[in-house]
This record gives structure tokens, sequence and C-alpha cells, in this order.
């Protein structure tokens, strides 16, 4: 018997270690995903944009614009919205509003009063409404393009606050007739209101310029953001429409417009400001529809990306890894969970030492993504050595509120994979810019304790036990990493139970 419990433990620590290595290697590749796409984001900051353009100033060049405004009870937001949108400069006669409002409260009629208003004003706005909600957000944008008069689709979500001349610097790129969209970058209006802001703001940052100009500039598949972009409606209608069967119909719509030739323009220097989630309820549940959605659409797409006849084998690649994105967070909890076994598996069959070089990936790849995120940070923040300092800890803070996060994205990757519905749960809006306004009377928070919750807490006293067992074992490799688990997961947890408070 004792000899089948040791041959026992010994199968089961190459398994654990089988598990870990892979995970480590998914990371690692993901990492130099990331790293080639720097490289092309620095070649493409030196390349200059020739474009072709339509001349705005000639009234035969002005092509029809329909702004789409979807909203679900946005009560904090509206107003902000509907006169940042009255503000657009763009000839009256050739601008249409829809505003397709899904709510089910009282914003309804003072959105209403607010349209009535500004249509006196003489916009050409109109108030949409639906029986229902079947499909969500892509279901409303479906419903309004039936009537809509514009040659291009500007969608804004509602937290969204474009500037004066956010049409004048997008609509001219689709001159050229292959463009179907153009995106721009999100900028944040309440960047410094906490430190989840913070985070927010530094990992959306790394996405909107090295990753959306890394793409793009090589002729990769990028993706709509779901706002602060113009769509061709004819690229909408020619790509299949909008489809309701993911959480991220952004993503989905962008990939088979691309999957049918049709090029997206990124415009990395219009910026469109908009609020982060200042409570952590609302961020879960933003985080939870981008990588379930992330993770339906790579169910739903990957195929299609793998047979197209049309695009490189290097394309694939990207596009493959851009679909499994959120499936990193999946990786990154089970190299966290199974760290914890590896070092007494390593302290305990010395003999198998030299297969723990593997966890030099893991270092590999942090080194590999604190020189990506540095561009991004430079570029929105500005250099220096005063920043870089500010920029280490940044970096720092948020790899290990990323990993606090693990357990609730993983639970939506795994979702998203397994093809389990859920519904679309909208991220509640603010309206807060600064430091004095509070969050706490939001009628859109939701109070109930969610069992990932739970598991959090319970994943911060094991990273605690992992840093503990560092001095019986006298290995500290690996405290480090247990010591920004633990604070990762602490803060999501702590930060969880005071919002429900």
């Amino acid at each position: 018997m004792g000899f089948d419990a040791e041959f026992f433990k010994l199968a089961l620590s190459f398994v654990v270690m089988a598990i870990y290595g892979i995970a480590l290697i998914l990371i690692l590749m993901y990492s130099l995903a990331q790293l080639n796409l720097l490289i092309n984001y620095l070649r493409a900051k030196k390349e200059e944009d020739n474009a072709p353009r339509f001349n705005l100033n000639n009234p035969d060049e002005v092509p029809y614009v329909t702004i789409q405004l979807p909203v679900y009870n946005e009560l904090y937001v509206m107003e902000r919205l509907l006169d940042n949108i009255a503000l657009l400069e763009y000839p009256k006669d050739k601008l249409e509003i829809q505003v397709l409002d899904d709510s089910t409260d009282e914003s309804v009629i003072s959105t209403a009063e607010k349209i009535k208003e500004l249509q006196q004003l003489g916009l050409d706005i109109s108030h949409i409404r639906r029986k229902n909600r079947v499909g969500f957000k892509a279901g409303a944008l479906k419903e309004g393009l039936e009537d809509a008069k514009g040659e291009f689709i500007a969608i804004f979500d509602a937290d969204f606050l474009p500037k004066k001349d956010w049409l004048q610097q997008t609509i001219p790129f689709f001159k050229d007739e292959k463009i179907g969209v153009v995106q721009t970058r999100w900028g944040h209006l309440n960047r410094d209101y906490s430190l989840l802001t913070k985070i927010q703001a530094f990992a959306l940052d790394a996405h909107f310029t090295l990753e959306q100009v890394g793409r793009n500039s090589k002729g990769h598949f990028i993706n709509f953001n779901g706002t602060a972009g113009v769509w061709r409606k004819t690229c909408i209608i020619d790509a299949g429409n909008w489809e309701g069967d993911t959480l991220t119909e952004d993503l989905d719509l962008s990939y088979r417009a691309q999957l049918k030739n049709w090029k997206f323009k990124y415009l990395e220097d219009v910026e469109t400001p908009a609020e982060l989630p200042v409570v952590i309820s609302a961020a879960r549940s933003q985080q939870f529809r981008w990588n379930k959605g992330g993770a339906e659409n790579f169910r739903k797409m990957v195929k299609r990306v793998i047979r197209s006849k049309n695009i490189s084998f290097k394309t694939k690649v990207h596009g493959i890894l851009h679909l499994l994105n959120s499936t990193m967070f999946l990786n990154v909890l089970i190299v966290g969970i199974l760290s914890i076994p590896m070092l007494y598996i390593k302290n305990t069959y010395g003999h198998l030492e030299i297969y723990f070089t593997v966890s030099s990936f893991f270092i590999i790849s942090t080194i590999i993504f604190f020189i990506c995120f540095w561009f991004p940070f430079k570029r929105v923040q500005g250099g220096g050595f005063l920043k870089f300092v500010e920029y280490i800890q940044m970096f720092f803070t948020f790899f290990s509120v990323a990993m606090g996060f693990s357990v609730h994205n993983s639970v939506a990757v795994l979702e998203g994979h397994m093809g389990k519905r859920s519904e679309f749960v909208r991220t509640p809006k603010f309206n807060i810019k600064s430091l004095k306004d509070s969050w706490k009377n939001n009628k859109y928070i939701r109070k109930k304790i969610s069992a990932n919750t739970v598991i959090e807490a319970l994943l911060m006293v094991y990273f605690l036990f992992g840093m503990y067992s560092a001095y019986p074992l006298n290995d500290f490799g690996l405290f480090p990493f247990h010591l920004m688990l633990f604070l990762g997961f602490a803060f999501v947890f702590f930060n969880s139970i005071r919002s429900k408070v």
C-alpha cells in the first residue's frame, strides 16, 4: 500500500506539473504575441497617414450620418449625453439622432422630455422604444437600423462624451469605399477617482494603443469596441447585421465584417472620453460581459477564421489569440492555484527540480508585459524618470488586481466556452467626475454578494498560506508571486464587500 500511495503521489505530481506547464506556455505565447504587437505599434508611429478623405467643406461630399444611442435605465447620465450629442458640429440636414431606449424605469419620461426640447431646437432626433429587449443592445441597434436615414452609423453608449468635431475627424475616412468601420480611442473622464479607476484606465489604454494600432497597422483583425465608432451601413448589412447570440455583439459583427474583406480604420489620435465604473460591482458586471462574450465569440468564430482563404497565416494566429484574450484569466488562475502544490512538489522530489525551469516562463512573460505596457502608459501619461517610477507601481498593482479578478473572469470564460447563455447585464453609470461625487445612492448597484466573492476570500487565505510555506521550506522563489495574488484577491474581496454595505 505504501508503494501504491507513493506512486499515486508521484503520478499526481506529474499531472499537476503538466497542467501548470501548459498554462505557463499559453501565457508565454500570448505575451510573445503582445511583443509582436508592440513592434508593429512602434513601426506604425513612424508612418504617415495618407488615407483618402472626404472634404466636408464641400457640401457635395458631406454624407448623411445617423447617430445611434442605445440606452437602458441610464437615469444619471441621459441629460448629459443628450446635451453633449446636441453640440456635435455637422450639417443638421445631414444628421439624424436615434435614441434607442429600452429603459424600464422613470428615465423614460425625463428622456422623452429632453428629446422634445432638442427637437424644438431643430435637431432631427427620435425616441425609439421597443416592446421587449429581444437581442438586448444588438437587437436595439438592429431595429434602429431599419429606419436609419444615414449612410454611416455612429454609435455611443450613454457614458461617452464625444468632442464637438468628432464627426469631422471620423467621417472623412469613409472616402475609401473598402472602409467599413472607423473606431476611436477611449478616454477616461474619471481616471484619478480611485485606485480601481486607475487600474481600469491602465488596462484600457494598453488595448486602445498597443493592441488596436498593433493589429490594425498590419491588417490583422481588430474589433469595433461597441461605442465611439462609426459603421458603414452597407457593411453592417453585408456582414449579416447585428446578432444577439453573444454578449459582445461588437466583436461578433467585427469579425464577420472583416472575414468579408471589409477594412477597419483605427484612429488613435481621436480620443472619446467616457466614464469608468467607480464601484467594483459595476466593474465586475462589465468584466463578466466582456470576458464571457470573448469566449462565446471564440466558439462562434474560430473555425471561420481558420478556414478563411482570404487572410494570411499571421492574421489567423493573431485573430485566434485575440478571440482567446479573455481565456488568459483562466490560465493565470490555474498557474496561481497550482503554484503552491508545485512549491511542495519541488521540495519533495529533488530529482524533478530540472522540470521547474518551466517556471521561468512566467518571469519571461512578466518582463515582456512590463515592456509592452510601458509604451501605452508613456503615450497617454507621459515619460520621464518620475513617470517611470509611477509606472512600475501601477504595473504591479494592475497585475495583482487582474489576478484578483481571475476567479470571476474565469467563471465567465468557462460559461462562454461551454455555451451557457445569460442575460446582457448593463454596466451602471454614475455621472461621477471628482472625489466629491459619491456612488452610494446609485439605484442600479447590485447589493447581493456572489458566490465568487466567497471563493475570492478563500483564495486570499490560500495565498497567505503560500507565503507562509516559503519559510518552513526555505524556498522564497514564489513568495513575490503569492504576495501579489494575496493582495489582488484581498483588494477584490474587500472592495466587493464594501460596495454592498
